[in-house]
């Protein structure tokens, strides 16, 4: 089971006598380890034996899963980066799990977990296995959006949420520090909306980028210069605001490509990942600029990124006001090579 189901509604499931929280994801590690105490210890003062795998003895955890409480009627014990204990005493927890402790709970916190291993299996079918793998895609949008609602009881729109993974990418840690944020910023308002996250999650300078290239879709090509100017006048570097550039125009690029091959426009940007309430002002842009245009997106893009890495004597602020103006569909595609 996936850690971000588990914490849904940890006392729904049964921990067995051992649980196995492994993958990279940190927070979703600490996360399902702070739910196991509620759970196990159920409120009581009872706290639970906490050992550092590199340093911990299986006598010693043994001997703690044995041991019989002041405060509680449970023992929870914690074994932490605890791949070198696993590996060291795989056979005698086998061996554990034929015959545990009644009323204690062995967490093994590892990076990775086997699942081949008789171990494994054994565990599968007494105890708890949470993976914290990282989330994606679907999954994170998922996670994104309860989150919201359960931690902060906000509704969180699907492009907000697909902003906040392409500004703050899949780290739940800081994703959660963002919506608590944005929480606060939106007050009253039940619903944290894509503009929010713009103006709050990356900056001004970011919240300008993304208008200077709503003005560029959107035919106002003049517009879209005087925002490139503010920006490279606040100090921000041509190769970053590249980077924002292609991040919006190779979906259109690759859009192109789908249309090329006989999908629908609006189903081509949607495969591409282009923001749902984009999709429309989008398809517009592209059947504005041609096709001849729209596959030349790739080409005007790479030969920006070559010039402002030194391949031409260009000011690279003439470069980027030269690509803007190629983008938008005013330069004819076989004037630009």
């Amino acid at each position: 089971m996936h850690a971000s189901q588990y914490l849904t509604n940890p006392g729904k499931f049964e921990t067995g006598p051992m649980v196995a929280v492994f993958g990279t994801e940190r927070y979703l590690k600490r996360s399902a380890c702070d739910a196991l105490r509620t759970v196990v210890l159920k409120g009581s003062d009872e706290q639970p034996a906490v050992f550092a795998g590199k340093d911990a003895t299986l006598s010693d955890v043994l001997d703690e899963l044995a041991m019989l409480s002041m405060w509680g009627d449970r023992r929870l014990v914690i074994v932490e980066d605890a791949d070198e204990f696993v590996k060291k005493y795989r056979a005698a927890l086998e061996k554990y799990l034929d015959k545990p402790a009644k009323k204690s709970v062995l967490v093994l916190e590892v990076k990775t977990w086997n699942k081949t291993t008789r171990l494994a299996k054994s565990l599968e079918k007494c105890g708890l296995p949470l993976s914290c793998e990282e989330l994606k895609g679907r999954e994170l949008q998922k996670w994104i959006d309860q989150t919201a609602k359960v931690r902060f009881e906000k509704q969180v729109s699907r492009d907000a949420a697909h902003l906040m993974e392409e500004l703050v990418g899949n780290n739940l840690g800081l994703l959660e520090q963002e919506l608590d944020k944005l929480s606060s910023y939106v007050g009253e308002r039940a619903q944290i909306e894509q503009e929010d996250v713009r103006a709050l999650v990356g900056g001004w300078k970011t919240e300008t980028t993304w208008k200077m290239l709503d003005a560029l879709r959107d035919g106002q090509p003049g517009r879209a210069l005087e925002l490139l100017d503010n920006l490279l006048n606040a100090g921000e570097p041509p190769l970053k605001l590249l980077g924002g550039i292609s991040f919006v125009f190779r979906k259109y690029s690759e859009a192109a490509e789908w249309a090329r091959r006989g999908e629908s426009l609006g189903q081509a940007l949607r495969q591409s990942k282009v923001f749902p309430n984009a999709i429309e002002p989008s398809g517009k842009f592209l059947r504005k600029i041609g096709r001849p245009n729209a596959e030349k997106i790739l080409t005007r893009l790479m030969n920006a990124d070559g010039d402002l890495k030194g391949r031409s004597t260009t000011p690279d602020r003439m470069r980027m006001e030269q690509l803007l103006i190629e983008l938008s569909g005013l330069i004819p595609a076989e004037s630009s090579q």
